[in-house]
């Protein structure tokens, strides 16, 4: 099936909507409509500057389940989903819920029109700072299935950051076991931490191991950069790059925003 958000023949920008602690987390401190407000600036100034893929993540709620996450947590994500959405009807909207809740996400995605979600362990078992986290692709295929949203599309992370292998494996295997027995419609690479860049060779080897399956970069992503990966990343997902000084926790900046779809855009 076809999904629109991987359907381009340049580089796919995908910015992130890093969501502040939401209520009923530990470091939670604004009120629900503030958090909203900054929500949908972030998304007005990645719009302003020329993206329009965004991802919602709910990034501050430190620490994070490593599975199931609360009810309320869900009814904060799908209510900022739907102000995304209703804001800005031209936008791909995508969810992400920490740490690996993505039949959660899915959920979101299908009740509110978004279009993609990310899952962090879609295949296998790794090691994090939330303990062992296993691969959820058997219940997520099925719920995707049961609600028939099969046009939402699901990047899934290979070697994701932050984490460490149970067991060493070779990298092609596990790229093979996230697409043909995960069914990942996208695979993500990224650097071992937020912000951290990838690995040139890793990122070839997955290029080469995914083959017509779509490559993301998710950490790291910077102008210049882009234009070294972009002969084989399919896309970038964009955080740290575009934020105020290139600070993850500050609010998303314009004129980084336009710098990086610059670099995405130069033949």
């Amino acid at each position: 099936m076809s999904h629109s958000v991987l359907d381009s023949t340049q580089s796919i920008l995908i910015g992130m909507l890093h969501v502040p602690p939401l209520p009923g987390s530990p470091q939670s401190k604004e009120q629900f409509s503030a958090i909203r407000e900054y929500v949908l600036r972030d998304a007005d100034a990645l719009l302003e500057g020329g993206i329009s893929n965004l991802m919602i993540e709910n990034f501050g709620d430190t620490p994070f389940f490593p599975g199931t996450v609360p009810a309320h947590t869900v009814a904060h994500l799908t209510t900022i989903a739907n102000d995304v959405g209703s804001r800005f009807p031209d936008a791909e909207i995508g969810l992400n819920v920490l740490r690996n809740d993505g039949c959660s996400a899915l959920a979101i995605a299908a009740a509110t029109d978004a279009s993609f979600i990310r899952v962090n362990v879609l295949s296998g078992a790794r090691l994090t700072d939330q303990g062992i986290i296993q691969g959820i692709a058997h219940d997520l295929l099925r719920l995707r299935k049961e609600l028939s949203a099969e046009s939402v599309a699901i990047l899934a992370d290979v070697d994701v950051k932050h984490s460490a292998a149970l067991a060493e494996r070779p990298f092609a295997d596990e790229i093979e076991d996230v697409i043909q027995r995960g069914h990942a419609d996208a695979i993500i690479v990224s650097g071992n931490a937020t912000g951290v860049s990838v690995d040139s060779s890793h990122l070839a080897e997955a290029a080469e191991g995914a083959g017509t399956t779509p490559v993301f970069i998710g950490s790291g992503a910077t102008a210049d950069s882009i234009r070294k990966y972009a002969k084989h990343a399919s896309g970038f997902i964009v955080g740290t790059a575009v934020k105020r000084g290139g600070i993850v926790h500050q609010p998303v900046d314009k004129n980084r925003v336009k710098e990086i779809v610059r670099a995405a855009t130069q033949d």
